[in-house]
C-alpha cells in the first residue's frame, strides 16, 4: 500500500512541475527538487544546483510568452525510499510581444531520480531527453531550448 501513495505522492508533485513552469512561480521549484540537485537538459552536460537550475530555467521562459507543459505515460518505481520516475513531456511555447505569433513545440522525456526527505519527495536528478521539436525556437526569444 506505501508504494501506491508513493508513486501518487510523485506523480502529483511531476503535476506541480510543468504547473511550477507555467505560472512562473520560480520560488515554488524548491518544493520539489533537492537543493544539491544534479540535471541535465537535454545538452549532454550535468549542472548541480537549485539555483542553477532555477536560472536556467527562468533563462529560457521568461521571454517567452504564454507555454503548456504537458505529462503523460508515466513509470514509477519505487524502492524503499527511492525512486525513479519517467514521463513524456509535450511544451508548447508562444512568443511574446512582436514575437506572438511564432510557436515552438518540443517532445521528450524525463528521466527522474527522487528520495525521500523530510519534506516529502524530491528530485535529486534530472535527465531530460529531446524527441522531437517543431516550431520556432525564436518564440522563446532565443534559439536554445528547455522543456
Amino acid at each position: 500500500m506505501q508504494s501506491l501513495i508513493d508513486e501518487r505522492d510523485i506523480s502529483r508533485q511531476l503535476s506541480k512541475f510543468v504547473r511550477i513552469l507555467d505560472k512562473r512561480t520560480w520560488n515554488d521549484l524548491s518544493d520539489m527538487f533537492a537543493e544539491d540537485v544534479r540535471f541535465d537538459y537535454a545538452e549532454g552536460v550535468e549542472h548541480q544546483g537549485l539555483g542553477v537550475m532555477r536560472d536556467r530555467i527562468v533563462g529560457f521562459l521568461q521571454n517567452c510568452g504564454p507555454t503548456q507543459h504537458l505529462l503523460g505515460s508515466a513509470i514509477i518505481e519505487v524502492t524503499g525510499d527511492t525512486a525513479v520516475s519517467r514521463v513524456y513531456v509535450q511544451a508548447r511555447h508562444q512568443g511574446l510581444g512582436e514575437r506572438q505569433h511564432l510557436h515552438f513545440d518540443a517532445n521528450g522525456e524525463y528521466i527522474d531520480e527522487w528520495e525521500r526527505k523530510e519534506t516529502g519527495w524530491k528530485i535529486v536528478r534530472r535527465v531530460a531527453i529531446n524527441m522531437i521539436s517543431k516550431g520556432d525556437p525564436n518564440a522563446m526569444g532565443s534559439s536554445q531550448t528547455i522543456n
